[in-house]
């Protein structure tokens, strides 16, 4: 399984869509095969899910994500867990001993402007 977590430097970043960067993990028999961190692409409407979708993640993991954004990832079959805050190979572990739990999105209306890549014009999303 490929899961991808929203990152700012070590820690899981609280806004999945602006964060600077991604760990994506790939696991197999309870065990950690690879580990890589890439640079988010940008953050553009409806762009993210089917990025992910297509390098194989089939979770995302990180301290908060709009509600509309979930539905986009929902519809490509990615799982979200939100809620996760502290350092990223913190939440790696408890990924493999099975004990991370999810909680309530970080992220309320608006609270992405100003962190990590800046914030698209809201009216480019209806065009």
């Amino acid at each position: 399984m490929k899961i991808a977590i929203s990152t700012d430097g070590n820690i899981v970043a609280a806004h999945f869509g602006r964060c600077p960067e991604y760990t994506i993990i790939e696991i197999e028999d309870d065990k950690l095969k690879s580990k890589e961190v890439i640079a988010n692409p940008g953050h553009r409407a409806n762009f993210l899910p089917e990025f992910l979708h297509n390098l194989g993640v089939e979770c995302i993991i990180s301290g908060g994500i709009g509600r509309r954004a979930r539905g986009l990832f929902d519809e490509f079959g990615i799982k979200t867990i939100v809620g996760i805050t502290g350092m990223v190979d913190d939440a790696i572990d408890e990924i493999l001993k099975g004990t991370l739990k999810g909680g309530e999105s970080l992220c309320k209306r608006g609270s992405g402007k100003g962190y990590g890549l800046e914030k698209e014009k809201e009216e480019d999303h209806f065009k």
